[in-house]
């Protein structure tokens, strides 16, 4: 190795060494922390005893856990809902269009918008005499007002819009990236030989984008799984309401282990999580590769 590859190969260890650092303190640390926790009765008050799987045995016959991972993989249909859109999105402001900017802008602000201002004001606008149902009453498209939030069929389809509306600027800005990437050659050559701007966007655009839908639909799996801030605020006081219909994993498993201070159970409703998410991600990881990745690889 040539004495510039060795600088390189150093400099890009320093470079490594200070986010792994804080991974090892806030990720690592804590969950080799709580493996053994899910194995215990731990709750701070009483005295820790070791319980073996018995913690894992109740979450199974936990009703509420269930129907909460029950809700947690409803909640994937945001998934694809939040890509196509990021993908139409992309496309449409990586165009040179006139004040392109300010759209770019706008759709990225409810990024950069704290998750509990905008759940409070979704959750104003999904009350009974909130503006949507004003809007939807104008129009026709409802004879009465709906309560949203409080009707167990819709809350927790209510809330998914609120995670569409606010994880869009974060996947366009990826896959605006990625646009950016593919070289505008092969596109045009797709227009030479007579294909159209749809042709060209599903058979060249879409195709070389796919480690971007890799990448964006896993990040978006994983925190669709995980949903708790707008799940938690919409539905205070009572998180999960109405019936456990908006119940997900993470908020049952924030309950119990802040409200019940049954650390150890709840460790082990984690570690359950957990384990769901890592088989959904192998299996998208095998489909992602069949689908092309190869071609980055």
């Amino acid at each position: 190795m040539s004495k510039l590859n060795r600088n390189r190969l150093r400099f890009a260890y320093l470079m490594i060494i200070p986010g792994f650092m804080l991974m090892a303190v806030f990720v690592f640390y804590p969950i080799l922390y709580g493996l053994p926790l899910a194995f215990t009765n731990y709750s701070v008050v009483d005295e820790m005893k070791w319980v073996g799987w018995k913690n894992f045995d109740r979450a199974f016959k936990d009703p509420i856990f269930i129907k909460s991972i029950w809700n947690s993989l409803i909640y994937l249909i945001v998934v694809p809902i939040i890509q196509l859109i990021s993908i139409l999105m992309a496309i449409l402001v990586n165009n040179r269009l006139r004040g392109v900017q300010f759209f770019r802008v706008a759709y990225f602000v409810p990024v950069v918008t704290s998750m509990v201002a905008a759940a409070i004001a979704w959750r104003w606008m999904f009350q009974g005499n909130g503006i949507l149902n004003y809007l939807l009453q104008s129009a026709g498209l409802i004879g009465k007002p709906i309560s949203y939030l409080a009707e167990a069929d819709v809350a927790l389809f209510a809330i998914m819009c609120v995670t569409v509306w606010k994880g869009l600027g974060y996947y366009m800005m990826i896959y605006l990236a990625g646009l950016q990437s593919i070289p505008s050659e092969m596109q045009e050559a797709a227009r030479i030989d007579g294909a159209g701007r749809a042709k060209v966007i599903w058979y060249i655009t879409i195709p070389l984008l796919k480690p971007f839908v890799l990448l964006c639909s896993l990040i978006s799996m994983m925190s669709a799984i995980r949903v708790f801030d707008e799940v938690y605020v919409m539905t205070a006081p009572l998180p999960g309401a109405p019936f456990n219909a908006t119940m997900t994993s993470a908020v049952y498993t924030y309950e119990k282990a802040f409200r019940d201070f049954d650390f150890g159970y709840a460790a082990a409703l984690g570690l359950i999580v957990s384990l769901i998410v890592m088989v959904i991600s192998i299996i998208m990881f095998k489909y992602g590769r069949k689908g092309g990745m190869s071609y980055y690889g």
